[in-house]
Formats: C-alpha cells, structure tokens, sequence
C-alpha cells in the first residue's frame, strides 16, 4: 500500500509540473519573496513548486528503500 501511494503522489506531482510547463504560468505566482536578478525572483508559487519536488523525491527514496528490501528477503 505504501508503494502505490508513494507512486501516486510522483505521479501527481509530475503531472502537476508538467501542466506548469506547458502552459508557461504559474495558477497563483503570489508576491515576491527573493530577487535573484533585477527581473527574476523566487515567488510564493514557486515554494509550492519547490514542496512538491521535494514530496516526489521523498516518495522515490520510498519505493527505492521498499524495493531493496523486498530483495534481501
């Protein structure tokens, strides 16, 4: 069960970036938090992004450790 779940939230994430990509613009971009160049910055959107990116590669670590358990039985 915990498979299919970490599976599930990659596999949404994913998808949630790629929509992001293909259309070009953020639903919410929000306000600014960090400039990085004088026309570039990190906005609120954007910590959402990052949160999403970390929770998929949270749940790879998952199914990575679950699969090289499955194998040393």
């Amino acid at each position: 069960m915990v498979r299919w779940g970490c599976a599930a939230v990659v596999g949404l994430v994913l998808t949630g970036f790629a929509f992001l990509l293909i259309t070009g613009e953020y639903v919410n971009d929000g306000p600014v938090v960090a400039t990085v160049a004088q026309n570039r910055g990190l906005h609120v959107g954007d910590v959402f992004l990052l949160l999403g990116w970390l929770a998929a590669l949270a749940a790879l670590a998952v199914l990575t450790a679950a699969a090289g358990r499955r194998r040393e039985r």
